[in-house]
């Protein structure tokens, strides 16, 4: 690997790289550092050039409009760019969903689904879950606990936050203690009954403005909850009036082998959380909502300066188009399988590898202690290593940063995919056996 140059100047410690080299090109699934050695970028900037790394398509967009204008503030007036995106959104968000905000960051979109929900409910209080991460904003971070090194030192955060336990089937206690009758195609319900207990115990129906949930953890660990959990928390929601958020800012865009995760779920929220893949790279996120529900924000309650910027919007319509017209999504749903099924011929084989599961090409590798469920941080990261020195980049996640996240950009062939494949499974060899 090359090391940074003395003479670049200083960057804060708190974004730790992977790579302790400078990154001078991408294209497609691969990057080129200035040295010109080249990497197999299976982490996708963390889940965002769903498109690959400079798609020739949306390249030509933020080109073409950079000559035009770069940027119109949102509450001065209306532009072209940002209208044909919501054109192109209406084809994949669920119809019921007709209302649109943008802004710049997951982080944002999700503090906008927040304000709103208290803002139309006039309610205070947030049910988010355990593992999950929504940003590292003061409001986000208080709605996220997959670590807390994303919150030690930061308190008091923001109140009226509570927490129920995910749908975690491979460390859910009641399956875990009756596995030969529960498990993830035989829901035991115990995520939701605790959501019910704590609209009992803690946060009152009607002091609850939203659920916060993702519908596949991220950052928490490649979760896929049971289908009954989604569809579970929609007849909570219902029945008390509590608006449903889908945060689908890792799980977007193709990601799992559908547009968007809550396709596989069969659930339509009452707020769709955007971000990452939205723009291939360029920063915009948003959400969308029913337009009464909307509308129930009081103007210039919340906003912006450079939300819906036109680069960005422009870049965004090219992007949803690429995935439509090149077949991506049917691509990850495609490979998805052939990725989880060679990982599970692996799983039998390696006895360290814990749990495999995923959707599309959105899936977790978990690592534990042979002979049981203890996580193996130490293992995990050792692979982890091993891959990056032959030239694949993969991320962890995980609460106790076991787990191995394979999230590759959606334009890979079976070519990129077996050559990952290759070096994983040498890595399998060199640190598991060993």
């Amino acid at each position: 690997m090359t090391n940074l140059d003395a003479s670049i100047p200083y960057v804060s410690p708190i974004w730790p790289h992977l790579l302790e080299t400078v990154i001078v090109r991408g294209e497609g699934a691969y990057l080129w550092d200035q040295a010109g050695r080249r990497y197999l970028d299976f982490t996708s900037g963390i889940g965002v050039t769903n498109t690959g790394h400079c798609h020739p398509r949306v390249v030509a967009a933020i080109r073409e409009q950079a000559g035009h204008i770069l940027h119109l503030q949102a509450n001065v007036a209306y532009h072209e760019p940002m209208l044909r995106l919501i054109a192109a959104l209406r084809e994949v968000v669920p119809p019921e969903l007709n209302g649109f905000f943008f802004t710049n960051s997951g982080a944002e979109a999700v503090e906008a689904a927040v304000k709103l929900a208290r803002h139309a409910t006039g309610r205070p209080n947030i049910i988010a879950f355990q593992r999950g991460f929504h940003g590292r904003t003061v409001g986000t971070m208080s709605l996220t606990s997959s670590k807390t090194i994303y919150r030690v030192r930061y308190q008091p955060l923001m109140p009226g936050v509570f927490f129920a336990p995910y749908a975690y089937c491979y460390r859910c206690p009641k399956a875990e203690a009756n596995p030969d009758q529960y498990g993830l195609d035989r829901c035991c319900g115990w995520a939701l009954e605790q959501v019910r207990f704590l609209l009992k115990s803690q946060t009152a129906p009607e002091e609850t403005a939203a659920i916060l949930v993702e519908p596949v953890l991220g950052e928490g660990g490649y979760v896929v909850p049971p289908a009954g959990f989604l569809r579970g928390l929609r007849e909570i929601c219902d029945e008390h009036d509590i608006l449903l958020v889908v945060d689908e800012v890792q799980s977007g865009f193709g990601r799992t082998g559908r547009f968007f995760a809550l396709e596989h779920f069969g659930v339509v929220p009452d707020v769709l959380v955007m971000a990452k893949g939205l723009a291939s790279g360029l920063p915009l996120s948003g959400i969308a909502a029913r337009r009464e529900l909307m509308d129930r924000w009081q103007p210039g309650s919340h906003g912006g300066t450079y939300g819906g910027n036109v680069v960005a919007c422009a870049a965004a319509e090219a992007t949803i188009r690429v995935l439509q017209e090149e077949g991506l999504v049917e691509n990850a749903a495609h490979l998805g399988e052939k990725l989880l099924s060679r990982l599970r011929a692996l799983q039998d084989r390696y006895p360290g590898l814990g749990d495999v599961r995923g959707l599309g090409l959105m899936v977790g590798v978990e690592f534990v202690v042979p002979g049981g469920r203890t996580p193996d941080k130490n293992r995990t990261k050792a692979v982890q290593r091993t891959c990056l020195e032959a030239g694949l980049l993969l991320l962890t996640c995980g609460t106790d940063e076991n787990i191995i996240r394979w999230i590759p950009p959606l334009v890979i062939g079976e070519q990129e995919l077996e050559e990952a494949l290759s070096i994983f499974e040498r890595a399998l060899d060199n640190v598991v056996n060993a």
